[in-house]
C-alpha cells in the first residue's frame, strides 16, 4: 500500500512539473483559492507616440524608439474588447547602434509607471527578437515601490513571438516575494510596470540591432477589486 501511495504521489508531482514547462498557468501561481476572478487585460498597446523612451550608456552606443504600423498576425483579441473600437494599429520599435563590443544593455521605459489592476499573475507581450542571443527583462515595482527585474527569455527567434512570464507570488508573511497587497490597505494593490531591459550578448554587440514590441497584457486576479467596501474611506491625502 505504501508503495502504491508513493508511486501515485510521484506521478502527480511529475505531471505538475511537466505542465509548468510551457506557458505559466495563472491558476498555479501563488495560493490557489476559490476566491479568484482571473481575467486577461491589456496593460498597454503601444499606441501613444512619445510615451515610451529608451536609453543606454553613451559610451556603448545610441538608441532610439518610435512607433510603426504593423503587428503580429496570430494575435487573438481580448474578448471583452471586441466591438469597443480600441486603437491597435502600431507597435513600438527600438534601434540600437553599437559603438563597441561589450556587455552592453539598454532600457525602454514609459514616461510614468503603468499600474496593473488586481493581483497580477502573469505578464505577456509580443516581441520581434531578430534571432539574437540578447535577453529580455521586465522591470516592475511592487506595492511598496520596491523594484524587481524579472527574466522573460532570450530573443533568439525569428518574427513575432508571444513571451510570457509569471510574477513571483507574495509570501504568507506579506513582506517577502513580490508584494502586491497589504492587509492594512484594501483600496490599493498590484504592481507597476516601469520598463524593459535588454542585456546584449557580448559576441553580438556590433552594427545595428532592431527590436519591436506589441500589446503588453496581464492575467490578473480581480476578486479583491470587485469586492471592496463601497463605503470605505480612501487614504493618501
Amino acid at each position: 500500500m505504501k508503495r502504491l501511495t508513493i508511486v501515485a504521489l510521484f506521478l502527480m508531482v511529475s505531471g505538475l512539473l511537466f505542465a509548468q514547462r510551457g506557458e505559466p498557468s495563472p491558476e498555479l501561481i501563488g495560493i490557489d483559492s476559490a476566491q479568484q476572478q482571473l481575467k486577461e487585460i491589456s496593460v498597454d498597446k503601444f499606441e501613444h507616440e512619445g510615451f515610451w523612451r529608451s536609453t543606454m550608456s553613451s559610451d556603448q552606443g545610441y538608441v532610439t524608439s518610435r512607433l510603426f504600423s504593423g503587428g503580429p498576425m496570430g494575435k487573438e483579441p481580448i474578448p471583452e474588447e471586441e466591438g469597443m473600437d480600441i486603437p491597435d494599429r502600431f507597435v513600438l520599435g527600438t534601434r540600437v547602434d553599437y559603438l563597441r563590443r561589450g556587455h552592453n544593455s539598454f532600457t525602454i521605459y514609459p514616461l510614468r509607471p503603468i499600474p496593473v489592476e488586481g493581483i497580477t499573475k502573469t505578464l505577456s507581450m509580443w516581441v520581434v527578437g531578430r534571432n539574437f542571443n540578447h535577453e529580455l527583462y521586465v522591470l516592475i515595482q511592487d506595492f511598496f515601490g520596491k523594484p524587481y527585474e524579472i527574466y522573460m527569455g532570450k530573443l533568439n527567434f525569428q518574427g513575432w513571438k508571444k513571451m510570457t512570464v509569471a510574477i513571483p507570488p507574495q509570501m504568507d508573511d506579506g513582506l517577502h516575494g513580490v508584494v502586491q497587497r497589504n492587509y492594512h490597505y484594501n483600496y490599493q494593490m498590484g504592481i507597476r510596470v516601469i520598463g524593459f531591459r535588454i542585456d546584449c550578448d557580448l559576441v553580438e554587440t556590433f552594427g545595428t540591432y532592431y527590436i519591436y514590441f506589441d500589446d503588453l497584457r496581464a492575467v490578473t486576479d480581480l476578486f479583491a477589486e470587485n469586492n471592496r467596501d463601497e463605503d470605505d474611506m480612501t487614504d493618501g491625502w
